[in-house]
């Protein structure tokens, strides 16, 4: 199953990016990331079977643990590409929250966009590590 980031606005050349990097090098799984501009730009096909979960504040607050039961689920089901959106500095816009399958929030602050991607890029790593029986997450 591909996992794809897709975010609004240029992270460029940063110490987030470097975190994005590092934690999606470490990803077993297909993964794909996209920029878009803060506003318009096309958003690539999807192609099969896809989840989309907006990254939100309103969102649902999975645990680690919980996070990779959900792509694990949908991987065994079939599900092609687990699709992420983060928003530009102003959020998603209303219709990328109307059309997610799920809303996911990293708590009830509201938090930058680059590190956004960082912290999801992390947990993605966490979460199929997580799947694949790897020390990486430790609980308690």
């Amino acid at each position: 199953m591909r996992l794809h980031i897709v975010a609004r606005g240029k992270i460029g050349r940063s110490p987030e990016q470097e975190l994005v990097d590092r934690y999606a090098k470490r990803i077993a799984w297909d993964v794909r990331i996209s920029e878009l501009p803060e506003s318009g730009g096309k958003t690539p096909k999807m192609e099969g079977q896809t989840r989309i979960i907006a990254m939100d504040e309103t969102g649902q607050n999975w645990t680690s643990r919980k996070f990779a039961e959900i792509l694990g689920n949908w991987r065994d089901d079939g599900v092609r590409e687990a699709r992420f959106l983060i928003g530009a500095a102003d959020g998603l816009t209303r219709e990328d929250v109307t059309s997610a399958d799920h809303l996911f929030s990293f708590g009830k602050a509201t938090w930058p966009h680059l590190l956004a991607r960082a912290m999801l890029a992390e947990q993605l790593f966490r979460a199929t590590s997580i799947l694949a029986g790897h020390p990486y997450h430790r609980e308690g």
